[in-house]
């Protein structure tokens, strides 16, 4: 005979765990299954081993969506503060590094810790090493074939997020659950993701890797003012990273080294003041050496500023603000943090995350066309979109 439960969630993340334990308190049988041998994957690496669990200043303007108003309601119904406040009852060490970015003070431990805890106290029952091999609806709800025996239950909820970190057991199969059942699933790609350089670009830029320095990158009328690293395979760091979600193969983008500088007007005053002087001296004075001196070498700018014309300045005060590259592409899911796009959330209720004809079908957290920017946002997804159809399935 099939074991029968109120509601089964399919994957062991962050959006499912924090779903089980909002239904178990209501009262529901649940059962969270995953076919990975542990649970919170994700939630273990994420934050370099920290975990960025929350941004205190999340607002729907914080995320990607081809139907931007579907993340408003439940972000305003389960907030960071109320996530917090969780993280707090359990005791849980936290800092703040940049502007509202929460991190566990010792170990991401600590919040994978923390979710299962309160699955247990809520009675919900964890599965794992457990693969669906088909899902069938029946009245009533859904049939569910397991690796491990067949299980029924009223309510069927999809958390097995999306194609980023293969290496983490992440698949596509949310989305075969979504195209069973007649849902529209829009383009994915890899979000918050670094990008690869074409091979003489990778080479001149080489002698920077390792080195990190503060730029203002802009594609797509979307730009972001953070940190900026040049590994041995491209650009990556927080800059990069969000930047990445807007970027699309074939754009370029605009980096300005100098954020909140003109350096033409700079260069200009200061061939006026110290003529003697050279580019190499003023990047010394505004970027990290070795940056400073690469770039400077790669530009090719040689000889005191007395010796530049005026369009010679405006060409170096070009580059230095407005800087502008071709990726070669991306790492892609290897190492993307999200999946953009997924299921089309226009079929969904923005209530409860239930399928709009089908009720006790419900999709959450990173299987669906909402992802956040770098910073704990994508967590607080995870943790609004479970409490919504926890509180519903």
């Amino acid at each position: 005979m099939p074991q029968t439960y109120d509601v089964i969630i399919i994957g062991a993340g962050a959006a499912g765990l924090m779903c089980a334990a909002t239904a178990g308190y209501r009262g529901r049988r649940v059962l969270v299954i995953d076919h990975a041998n542990k649970p919170g994957k994700k939630i273990l690496m994420s934050g370099g081993g920290r975990c960025n669990f929350t941004n205190l200043n999340s607002t729907p303007a914080n995320f990607l969506s081809a139907n931007p108003h579907y993340c408003i309601s439940a972000l305003k119904r389960y907030t960071p503060q109320d996530f917090l406040e969780l993280v707090e009852r359990h005791g849980i060490e936290h800092e703040e590094k940049a502007a509202g970015q929460l991190f566990c003070q010792d170990s991401s431990k600590d919040i994978l810790n923390m979710l299962l805890t309160e699955c247990e106290w809520a009675g919900a029952e964890i599965r794992l090493k457990t693969s669906v091999t088909a899902i069938r609806e029946q009245s009533g709800g859904y049939q569910v074939r397991t690796s491990t025996g067949t299980l029924t239950c009223e309510s069927l909820i999809v958390a097995c997020g999306g194609l980023s970190i293969p290496t983490m057991g992440a698949t596509g199969f949310g989305y075969d659950i979504a195209r069973q059942f007649g849902l529209e699933v829009l383009p994915t790609r890899a979000g918050l993701v670094p990008f690869t350089l074409h091979p003489e670009l990778k080479e001149q830029l080489a002698p920077l890797s390792g080195i990190s320095c503060p730029v203002d990158v802009h594609c797509n009328g979307e730009h972001f003012r953070e940190p900026m690293l040049v590994t041995h395979r491209g650009l990556s760091g927080p800059s990069m990273l969000q930047i990445s979600s807007f970027w699309q193969p074939g754009d370029t983008l605009q980096i300005d080294l100098l954020p909140g500088e003109n350096a033409q007007e700079r260069l200009s005053q200061l061939r006026q003041e110290k003529p003697q002087s050279t580019v190499a001296h003023y990047l010394n004075r505004h970027l990290p050496k070795r940056f400073a001196q690469a770039f400077n070498d790669l530009q090719d700018w040689t000889g005191p500023l007395q010796g530049y014309r005026n369009a010679d300045i405006e060409a170096v005060g070009q580059t230095l603000n407005r800087w502008t590259i071709k990726p070669a592409g991306t790492e892609g899911y290897r190492t993307a943090e999200v999946t953009l796009g997924g299921v089309d959330t226009r079929q969904l209720s923005s209530k409860t995350m239930a399928v709009n004809d089908r009720p006790n079908l419900f999709f959450i957290g990173e299987v669906v066309d909402v992802t956040g920017h770098l910073g704990g946002h994508n967590f607080q997804w995870a943790w609004a979109s479970g409490v919504a159809s926890g509180n519903a399935a």
